[in-house]
């Protein structure tokens, strides 16, 4: 089988983990069983070393102005730069080549590289969180969608901060040579295979704060910990050692969402961890993880995703 072409772009103040993490998934091919790899290559401007935001040197394999991408080849650009003052040779050299590319990747606020370019007029994206905002004001051209790890719109994927870009590259992996040689690579980098694409940049427990005082922060914990649990406002109160107005307005006030909001979002990222991962059915993930009854869960799947458990699993879930 010969090789897929990755061609990396590198740039003063880029971050490093956007490029060292897809780079590690891609080149976790050539090193698992088969006969798949990737040829991957780092190119910059004059293919002179650049400095990352964080003080490492990285020396590319060559110069970006001599590379012309074309069929076979993934074009990852990474993130680093949240202004709009960039490098007009760089944004320059990507609107005239950019869309050659077989496949056009960015990670984190590499997106906003790829939209000065124009290459995302028209496209759903998505960027790290802190620079949604930027995205939507500065490029109305392009659909943002700032809750998803990564998007994919056509040959067009962008993705969110340093460890979406992680999943983002499981997933051409995937695509590329299956699940299981991604598996075999996210076992070996000791990260989730996968996270699908439209889960939300935050979990349940850091879209929330978390709770100034001990108390309130070990009832959160407990929550994580037993979803199947009885998660009433009575109980976790009692856990507490509060009376239940008491924790409802103090929950609330230190965390930023209700009792009842907070436990929802638990038990659904629990849901749908074991309907990507377990062969489990609706009916038993439905008792472990509070809901009862598959018609609980999916009132809450509707609610929250806007598909069924049934339909996020045809979708997402992998081989048990």
């Amino acid at each position: 089988m010969s090789p897929r072409n990755v061609l990396v772009v590198l740039y003063d103040g880029v971050q490093s983990l956007d490029v060292t993490g897809p780079v590690e998934v891609f080149a976790g091919v050539a090193r698992a069983p088969g006969p798949g790899r990737y040829d991957i290559r780092t190119v910059s401007l004059g293919g002179a070393p650049v400095r990352t935001n964080s003080g490492l040197t990285l020396v590319p394999d060559g110069d970006l102005e001599g590379e012309r991408p074309g069929a076979g080849t993934t074009l990852l650009v990474p993130g680093g730069q949240y202004s709009a003052d960039f490098e007009p040779r760089l944004t320059g050299w990507l609107r005239a080549h950019g869309g050659g590319a077989e496949r056009l990747v960015s990670v984190c606020t590499g997106g906003l590289l790829l939209a000065e370019a124009g290459l995302l007029d028209g496209r759903r994206a998505t960027t790290h969180w802190h620079a949604c905002e930027q995205m939507a004001r500065d490029y109305p051209a392009v659909e943002v969608e700032p809750d998803p790890i990564y998007v994919r719109d056509g040959p067009v994927s962008t993705s969110a901060g340093v460890t979406a870009g992680i999943d983002l590259a499981l997933a051409l992996v995937e695509e590329d040579f299956g699940r299981d040689l991604a598996l075999a690579i996210a076992r070996h980098l000791v990260v989730f295979l996968r996270r699908p694409g439209n889960q939300a940049q935050f979990s349940a427990q850091l879209a929330a704060q978390t709770a100034r005082r001990e108390p309130l922060r070990d009832v959160q914990q407990w929550i994580t910990e037993h979803p199947g649990g009885d998660l009433t406002v009575e109980a976790l109160a009692a856990r507490a050692r509060l009376s239940p107005r008491h924790f409802a307005r103090a929950f609330q006030a230190e965390t930023g969402v209700t009792p009842g909001r907070y436990v929802e979002r638990v038990r659904v990222e629990h849901a749908r961890r074991l309907l990507e991962d377990s062969a489990e059915g609706v009916a038993q993930i439905s008792r472990a993880c509070g809901y009862g009854t598959p018609e609980a869960l999916r009132r809450a799947f509707v609610k929250t995703l806007g598909q069924s458990p049934a339909e996020y699993r045809r979708r997402f879930g992998g081989r048990a």
